[in-house]
């Protein structure tokens, strides 16, 4: 009986709905091996031998597999059908071989399908093959790249720019992209410009709009109104004439629909439409693939298969009628970047399923189904037909001419069904409806304005527009996309807010230091050439340990190059790439690196070993002036190391207002002997520093403040913290520990500080006490079940650092990616092993049914998942 092997369970229990009962199907969990995290895991002196090691939490799937094939002396490998699938089952093989889990006489084979329906797996089951070499050779040779730049990179960066560290091949360029990108927008001057619009009436009384194009005779380009004067002089003029109808021109038009997704186009919808992180998206789309609902996630194809066309143009007929579908029907080729890896596009397994037909899916996965349902259907549909409408109008001496532009949907098409959204919103005035006029007629002024403009810097890039700069610019492929984006947001050099991406300090420290020292290796021809070469690999057309050779020969005499560096010609280096971010220059014309507290010393971007970046004098330790390298502080002349006086408290000390690496904080006194560090108390975000006075910098210094004695003992503090205002209860010492417990609870406001009093502080503390269990038991988020393997309740919880899931003594905190209201049972389980393996700890005993060691002793025999009958 074979032993089929997928990646996961949900992928396992849906193909074995299709599969007999002659077939045990089985969950890898992923990739069961890895380089281990260390130096000399990829041999440079042995032409690039690789140490593979099997993760810890893998054994157990691993014993799995070996356990089944004692029975059942036949392996079919079904792994995702791209080079990353055919890595797995290539790790898949060579581990069972070293296990001696595959004998010479066990038939190994390997299966593919683009889709998880019964035709597809069943088909896919009457057309084994090998295991594929060239894919996984262009697997291992991305992979050693990326294991070389990251252990060889990193240590030159942790001893030349201290606190930082690699964010991989692919993430550093696209790092670069983003810090590029912020330089452009803090260089760009903007220029005013004025246009006039005129609200003009028909002889029937209908209002509409049109804008000046002619003045003076002559045709306005877009800057030739540059000032409110000459805006003033262009209204006046036509104010001052009559003006009639010169043309009325009605074309017809199509708009076609868009091709079906592949991955890049699908993050980028979904980013557009739902705001959904690549990674959030990939998840959901995984999910629906397991299930069996759409074609594989992972594609740069949008060609589909006939038999699907021929399914999505009956749909559409069934659906919406047969003047909605497609005269002929539409193909759609693009050039992918491999052949061997180009896959149909995503789709539906089914047309005819209707997003809301399917009532098992959560609500994210029921909206990605959604969009590529409407996307796919939208693809065959009929064209939209419209009718573009330009009305000229202009004065009889025609010094003055305006125009005004129209639409109207004569057919809807496609858009019945689904138009592409943007990345960036733009007004088209193409999108009004004119009323109705012809050549000649008379129009009346209603309102003739001026408007002031001004050309706009380059927009941030959202995740969605740069996955699309990324396929621009050949760099990354479909399955490392969303990878790339999480990364350099989890290491911290890059942020997001308002979903625009913004780059950290530390991303523009290292991409300062890619870019002088390592400038090939964040060049954009030079990583879409290598993805290239990586491609050729997988085609058959190239050796990897060539490409291999080609690239250490390189970029290890680049490392050693920077062996000598000092860190001081590093920071400088850095400081002249940064000047303009780091150093802005003064309206007064003078030089912004003079430090303006003793005048002579010159100012430079300087590290601590905290790994944070500041910008101080030369002239340390006689001159202590210090700022944040994101500039000085606005609010008051606070730059030097005196800060500013603000005052003096009841006893005389002085008061000053100050700003440091970290930003501005109130100080009493000065440093002694004595006291070394006087107090101080940072400025809370968003309070304008011209507004703190006297007695604002006491109340700052006042905290902590005593709240008062909570009624179950011990005492309740209130304080401005590092997450922000909190109230913090300490409960009085329990016999036998060394320290009190502390209970912290947050502040909306940060104004309720100062005055918030027992009871409200009692609250807020009783209801954190309940959230996280100290206090009483918690409520769970989400109750998921029992563990399948082990037992024990799996629980989603919420903690004061976000929502986990609980096992036992086990939390596993949730991905940023996962709501806790969509998380499944499949994704919990793989979170709370992997932390389990992670901490080195046994798994927490499990409460288990009476019949359970009966179940689990039948279970050594033979681990596999539950077999069906054919149909």
């Amino acid at each position: 009986m074979p032993v089929v092997v997928v990646e996961s369970p949900a992928k396992a229990k849906t193909i074995n709905k299709y599969l007999g009962d002659d077939f045990t199907v089985l969950a890898s969990y992923g990739h069961v091996r890895d380089l281990p995290p260390k130096d000399g895991s990829v041999d440079t002196d042995n032409e690039f031998e690789m140490k593979w090691e099997v993760a810890t939490d893998s054994r157990k799937h691993i014993k799995a597999i070996v356990d089944a094939l004692k029975d059942d002396n036949e392996l079919i490998l079904a792994t995702d059908p791209d080079r990353e699938g055919e890595a797995i089952s290539w790790h898949l093989e060579e581990t069972l071989r070293k296990r001696k889990a595959i004998k010479k006489t066990t038939p190994v084979s390997r299966v593919v399908f683009n889709a998880i329906t019964k035709d597809a797996v069943t088909t896919a089951m009457q057309n084994p093959r090998e295991v594929d070499m060239e894919l996984v050779e262009a697997y291992l040779a991305r992979r050693a790249l990326d294991y070389l730049v990251g252990f060889k990179l990193s240590p030159v960066l942790w001893r030349k720019l201290p606190g930082s560290k690699s964010a991989g091949r692919v993430q550093s360029v696209t790092l670069r992209l983003i810090v590029e990108r912020e330089m452009e927008i803090e260089a760009f001057k903007n220029r005013e410009y004025w246009s006039v619009k005129a609200d003009l009436t028909t002889p029937r009384g209908q209002t509409f709009t049109a804008n000046l194009r002619t003045l003076a005779g002559k045709k306005l380009e877009k800057f030739d109104i540059e000032n409110e004067t000459a805006a003033e002089l262009a209204v006046q003029a036509i104010n001052s004439r009559d003006l009639t109808v010169s043309s009325v021109e009605a074309k017809p038009a199509n708009r076609n629909p868009s091709a079906p997704f592949m991955t890049s186009t699908l993050q980028q919808e979904a980013s557009r439409k739902f705001g959904y992180g690549a990674r959030q998206t990939m998840s959901l789309a995984q999910r629906l693939y397991e299930a069996g609902y759409i074609t594989y996630m992972r594609t740069d194809g949008i060609d589909m298969a006939p038999e699907a066309v021929t399914a999505a143009r009956d749909a559409i007929k069934n659906f919406y009628g047969a003047d909605f579908v497609a005269k002929e029907a539409r193909m759609y080729k693009n050039k992918a970047k491999n052949a061997q890896e180009a896959h149909e596009c995503i789709r539906p397994t089914d047309m005819s399923a209707k997003p809301d037909s399917l009532g098992r899916l959560e609500a994210d996965q029921r909206k990605l189904y959604d969009l590529i349902w409407k996307r796919t259907i939208a693809s065959q549909m009929s064209s939209a037909k419209m009718e573009r409408t330009t009305v000229d109008i202009a004065s009889a001496d025609g010094q003055i001419g305006l125009r005004a532009t129209g639409q109207v949907v004569v057919f809807e098409g496609f858009l019945k069904v689904y138009e592409e959204g943007r990345d960036d919103a733009v007004i088209d005035d193409n999108d009004k409806r004119l009323p109705q006029m012809t050549e000649g007629d008379q129009t009346d002024k209603k309102s003739v304005s001026p408007e002031q403009h001004f050309t706009q810097p380059p927009p941030r890039y959202t995740e969605a527009s740069l996955v699309k700069r990324m396929e621009e610019l050949g760099i990354g492929r479909p399955s490392t996309y969303a990878s790339i984006v999480t990364t350099i947001q989890t290491r911290g050099y890059v942020r997001t807010e308002s979903k625009r991406l913004h780059p950290e300090d530390k991303g523009r420290l290292v991409t300062a230091f890619l870019e002088n020292y390592f400038r090939q290796y964040v060049g954009y021809n030079y990583t879409a050439g290598l993805e290239e070469e990586l491609d050729q690999i997988s085609a058959g057309d190239e050796h990897y340990k060539d490409v291999l050779a080609r690239f250490w020969r390189d970029f290890s005499a680049a490392i050693a190059e920077t062996a000598d560096l000092r860190i001081t010609e590093v920071l400088e280096k850095i400081n002249e790439f940064l000047e303009p971010h780091l150093f802005p220059a003064n309206e007064d014309g003078s030089d912004p690196r003079v430090c303006k507290n003793c005048g002579n010393g010159r100012l430079s971007m300087r590290t601590a070993r905290s790994g944070g970046a500041f910008i101080g004098c030369s002239n340390y330790p006689e001159c202590r002036y210090t700022r944040p390298i994101t500039g000085e502080v606005e609010g008051g002349d606070i730059a030097g190391p005196d800060g500013k006086i603000l005052g003096a408290d009841e006893h005389g000390t002085p008061i000053t207002l100050r700003t440091g690496r970290f930003g501005p904080y109130v100080q009493r006194g000065e440093p002694t002997e004595e006291e070394p560090k006087p107090p101080r108390a940072s400025i809370p975000k968003g309070n304008d520093l011209a507004e703190v006075d006297l007695a604002r910098a006491l109340q700052l210094l006042s905290l902590p403040r005593r709240v008062g004695d909570h009624p179950e003992g011990g005492h309740i503090d209130a304080a401005i913290g590092r997450y922000g205002p909190y109230v913090m209860w300490q409960k009085p010492l329990e016999e036998g520990k060394k320290t009190a417990q502390k209970i912290y609870a947050n502040i909306k406001d940060t104004e309720e500080v100062f005055i918030i009093g027992m009871n409200r502080a009692v609250e807020l503390i009783t209801e954190k006490a309940n959230k996280t269990g100290r206090g009483a038991a918690a409520t769970p988020l989400k109750e998921l079940g029992e563990h399948p393997d082990e037992g024990g309740d799996l629980n989603v919880m919420d903690g004061r650092y976000g929502p986990y899931v609980k096992w036992g003594k086990i939390n596993a905190t949730l991905p940023k990616d996962i709501e806790p209201a969509d998380i499944t049972l499949e994704q919990a389980v793989e979170l709370v092993n992997a932390k389990a393996a992670t901490k080195g700890k046994k798994k927490p005993a499990a409460k288990k049914k009476k019949a359970a060691p009966k179940k689990k002793a039948a279970a050594k025999k033979k681990p596999a998942a539950k077999k069906v009958a054919a149909k």
